[in-house]
């Protein structure tokens, strides 16, 4: 069982940056892949960006390509969003998953097998 804690959420002005932390329970090392997606009030939750666990490849969500940052830091067991040029519309919980594929790039909820609680991020215009 792989336990996931997101951290780093909060209140931002539009064009702000934000940095979300994943830590994992366990050494995750290069067996799982890693991903965030995030769910807007109303709406679906929906892929962001993901790694995968041998941290050679890395897949974005076209309206976060260029903003946002993916990262993974195996000695800390810890996977990092870094969110910059923020807009309203980025405001959604943000959840971190994680499922056991280590080449790969997991971009489809329904196909994660451990995930976190979520931390809320709030763009303000």
């Amino acid at each position: 069982q792989v336990q996931l804690v997101e951290s780093g959420g909060g209140l931002v002005q539009a064009g702000g940056s934000l940095r979300l932390s994943c830590a994992t329970s366990v050494r995750t090392g290069v067996r799982y892949a890693m991903s965030w997606f995030r769910q807007a009030p109303g709406k679906e939750r929906e892929f962001v960006a993901g790694i995968s666990g041998n941290g050679c490849s890395t897949n974005y969500a076209d309206s976060v390509k260029g903003r946002f940052t993916i990262s993974r830091d195996y000695a800390k067991s810890t996977v990092y969003l870094q969110m910059n040029s923020l807009k309203p519309e980025d405001t959604a919980v943000y959840y971190c998953a994680a499922v056991s594929k280590p080449w790969d790039v997991a971009t489809n909820p329904d196909g994660m097998d451990f995930w976190g609680k979520g931390t809320l991020v709030t763009v303000s215009s």
